[in-house]
């Protein structure tokens, strides 16, 4: 059990780090009076799917990739290696040095500019780099070390917040951004979907699967439960801490002279408002508290990330060694993250938008064809009509195509009306599947 919790603490400090310090206040001060709908919406996306995904991915004892192959070994490569580019050093990755510097270095000095964040990147990268190229210690060095000292820190900054913020929300111009509850739900179920965890989950399975086998589990119930205790254990840790800073962030109350300042200089709402309270609670030392927190955060984050992308890609293409990938990819990250954050996120946004539905879905079939007898063929003819549906409903939302009466779909202002399409879909393909003779998918387990 105390192995499985250092694992689960790992995997806590893996998930939690540069949008989800910076998402939490950022939605408390914004939800006002809708505080829980939009944290429910929140920790569905930002905890729920991430804890499915780590779960599903224990069903075969390749990972995904053993269970993606059922499907077809072409799907399994693309659907991987998209996710782990996204995920990893496209937009994740980035997001974490860009965080960490605009809550470190960019807040302290007068003018933050390129040059500062070049430098201040080339060093996080490099010591994410160092740190990544021993895969094998990621246990001791983050859930055995990093992680009690993150939750210390974060701890500290919410304790804190709690005793000198005001018991009323913030409602100053919230009518305007969530003028309902559904709205404001949906609004909590983007910015859960914005994390990235639920991706992050996949990338991160096989991680856990191997270090639970590196304590000696082997037995194929004994490896689900551990990463089941695992998964869990983060899940609850993450639930709680999200909530925690979007309850500090809910009482923080900010003039309107602040809040155009912010606008103006286009700053990160969630960066300025973690700041703030740091400095409210603690003054000089609550910004040098804030720093250390941030960076830990981010830095478990992005060695976690660079470590499963290395690992997958190298086990596709073997020839190249390890270190060769963790070099790359660490460089392309540092490239990146010089865009600046707001940047960074909102290129992920259409990106996102289109990979989530397929992504889940296919979490979805795995864990069904575990439970109930399932052919290939439902999987696939699912996983085809999501990919189509995926792409017409990003362009719609992004302006690029025009479908008349596309917003009458069922939670299409929840941003979930992908989820009833690939329901009816999986009816039907299975109810075409009782026609053909193919075996049922059985995933490896011994």
């Amino acid at each position: 059990m105390k192995k499985q919790l250092s694992i689960g603490f790992m995997l806590f400090a893996m998930f939690f780090g540069a949008g989800n310090l910076i998402f939490p206040p950022k939605l408390g001060l914004e939800s006002g009076h809708f505080f829980w709908p939009v944290m429910t919406g929140f920790v569905l996306t930002g905890v729920g799917l991430p804890l499915l995904g780590v779960i599903v991915g224990a069903i075969d004892k390749r990972g995904y990739e053993g269970a993606l192959n059922e499907i077809s070994p072409i799907y399994s490569i693309l659907l991987l290696s998209t996710i782990y580019i996204v995920i990893g050093p496209l937009f994740s990755i980035p997001r974490t040095g860009t965080t960490a510097y605009e809550l470190t270095v960019g807040s302290a000095i007068k003018n933050p500019g390129a040059v500062s964040l070049a430098l201040f990147s080339l060093i996080y990268f490099a010591v994410v780099t160092y740190i990544s190229l021993n895969p094998n210690k990621l246990v001791d060095r983050i859930g055995s070390l990093l992680t009690p000292i993150l939750l210390i820190i974060i701890t500290a900054i919410v304790i804190r917040g709690f005793f000198i913020l005001g018991h009323a929300p913030q409602t100053a111009g919230n009518k305007e951004m969530f003028p309902t509850l559904p709205a404001s739900f949906s609004n909590g179920l983007s910015e859960g979907y914005l994390t990235m965890d639920a991706l992050a989950a996949i990338t991160f399975s096989i991680l856990i699967i191997n270090a639970i086998k590196l304590s000696g589990v082997f037995d194929k119930k004994k490896l689900f439960k551990s990463v089941a205790i695992a998964a869990v254990s983060a899940g609850a840790l993450l639930a709680l801490v999200y909530i925690s800073l979007a309850f500090i962030g809910n009482h923080v109350n900010l003039s309107t002279a602040e809040m155009a300042d912010i606008t103006k200089n286009d700053k990160n709402l969630g960066v300025y408002l973690l700041s703030h309270i740091s400095q409210l609670g603690y003054g000089r030392f609550g910004a040098i508290l804030l720093g250390l927190a941030v960076t830990i955060a981010c830095l478990t984050t992005a060695i976690g990330l660079i470590v499963a992308v290395s690992t997958y890609f190298h086990s596709v293409v073997p020839k190249v060694p390890y270190k060769t990938f963790v070099y790359g990819f660490s460089f392309i990250s540092f490239v990146l993250s010089n865009l600046g954050l707001n940047q960074v996120i909102s290129m992920s946004v259409p990106v996102l938008s289109l990979i989530y539905p397929i992504a889940i879905t296919t979490m979805l079939l795995i864990l069904l064809a575990s439970i109930i007898p399932m052919k290939p063929i439902v999987q696939r003819i699912t996983v085809i009509c999501m990919v189509i549906f995926s792409i017409i409903d990003m362009m719609h939302r992004n302006d690029l195509l025009s479908i008349s009466g596309f917003e009458k779909l069922p939670f299409y202002s929840i941003s979930l009306e992908w989820l009833p399409i690939a329901l009816f879909v999986i009816i039907i393909s299975y109810l075409i599947s009782l026609m053909t003779r193919q075996v049922p998918i059985k995933y490896q387990n011994d």
